[in-house]
This record gives C-alpha cells, structure tokens and sequence, in this order.
C-alpha cells in the first residue's frame, strides 16, 4: 500500500494535482500559526531577565535556522529520491527547494547577526554555529549554480543531486557545534533532552512560528514544484489535457 502511495505521488499529474489542492490549506494554518506566534512573542511573553527586550528575534532568528536546515534536508531527500528512482517529480522538488532553504538561510544569518551586535558586541565573528551556517548558504548556491551551468536537464539532476546529499553532513554539524566546540552562540534551548530551558509563555510562541514556518515552506515549496513542473513537462499529454479541461 505505502509502495503504491509512493509511486503515485511520483507520477507528475497526480502530484501537480494534489499539490494545488493542498497549498490553500497549508497557506492558511501557515498565517494562523505566524500571527499566533508573533501575538504570543512579541506582546505576551516576558521580558529576558539577562537579554531585555532584544531576545525576541528569536521569533524569526530560530524559525528561520530550523528551516534552512530542513529544507536542506527535504532538498537532499529528493535529490536522493530522484537519483534512486529516476522520478522527474523528486528531481523538481529538489531544485524547488534550494531558493526557498537559501532565503531562509539569509534571514537566519542576518536576524543572527543582528541579534549578536548588542548581546556580542559586533554582528559577525568566526563562531562554529555562524561559519557553518554560512556554509550551508554556500552549499545551497552551489547546488543553484551548477544546475544553471549544465544546460542538459538530466545531467543537471543528476550533478546537483549528488552535490545535495554529499552536503548533508553539514547539517549534524551545524546542529552540534555549539556542544563540540568552545561557541559564543547561545546554547541549546528548545530542542534538547528533558525539558526547555525556556518558561511556556517564551517556548509556546516560538514553537507556534517554528510550526507557521515549516507549514509556509510547505506551500511554497508545493507552488514552486508545481511551476518547475510545467517547465518540465511542458509537452506531456497530461497537461496538454488539463489546459484543455481548463
């Protein structure tokens, strides 16, 4: 049953038809969840006894991290779906997901270093957690740029595929960094064993954007897809009749 599942989500007309179906919905709780979040983290929540008003760009600084993380993830897993199966759909996920995990990975170093010049002192220093997301920007502009300097589609899947998986070592990295070596940033907060170090009235609202984040990235990601798509089969009899139905 799940084989079946899986192979008819790789079919090209019934992706691009369950995922119009589904943007409106994850557009709509996406909202839901970003103004519940922001609501409960910028007007609600307390004050930082050690950071004062400041650590509330945390609402946008983590949301934006944890997703430039996972929609690396997302990107290797398709990638590595396209390179296993041969689907077209995969490889259209994955290039779809490299803008979308490269702007989220800009807003996370930026709100990162907005958030360091007053707790640091400066925006920017060679820190573990800050150079290796800065890494994972360069990563997801390499797998850009060298689908855009092949100009045959299939190389340029198979190429970048490979480029996106190899870089998924970055992501533990990343993730630990801040455990393995001597690091200025902040420590494990939220996402850690046994309970958070944050009271609920400050872990609640974050949780809620993380949650609005991931559902945004979701329907963009199903737009883009469904655009890159098009392009691809542009001259398929499936869409041919869906244009005709239209």
């Amino acid at each position: 049953m799940a084989w079946t599942w899986f192979h008819r989500f790789g079919s090209p007309p019934h992706f691009y038809r369950i995922a119009g179906n589904l943007v409106p919905w994850l557009g709509t709780l996406a909202a839901l969840a970003c103004i519940g979040g922001l609501i409960g983290g910028l007007v609600l929540a307390p004050s930082d006894y050690l950071q004062g008003e400041g650590y509330r760009i945390i609402y946008v600084h983590v949301p934006a991290a944890v997703l430039s993380m996972m929609a690396y993830a997302v990107m290797a897993l398709a990638a590595a779906t396209g390179l296993i199966w041969r689907m077209n759909v995969a490889y259209a996920v994955a290039a779809s997901c490299a803008p979308i995990g490269a702007s989220f990975t800009v807003v996370a170093l930026v709100t990162g270093s907005l958030w360091g010049r007053p707790m640091w002192g400066t925006y920017w220093v060679w820190d573990p957690r800050l150079t290796t997301e800065l890494l994972l920007l360069f990563l997801y502009l390499g797998y850009m740029g060298l689908r855009s300097a092949i100009e045959e589609s299939g190389r340029a899947d198979r190429a970048s595929a490979i480029l996106a998986v190899v870089g998924v070592v970055n992501l533990p990295i990343i993730h630990y960094s801040v455990d393995w070596w001597n690091s200025l940033h902040q420590g494990h907060s939220l996402f850690k064993f046994g309970a958070p170090s944050m009271p609920p009235s400050m872990y609640v609202p974050l949780i809620a954007m993380i949650l609005g984040f991931m559902l945004y990235f979701g329907a963009v990601l199903l737009v883009r897809a469904r655009g890159e798509l098009l392009r691809r089969e542009r001259t398929a009899r499936w869409l041919l009749d869906a244009v005709a139905e239209a």
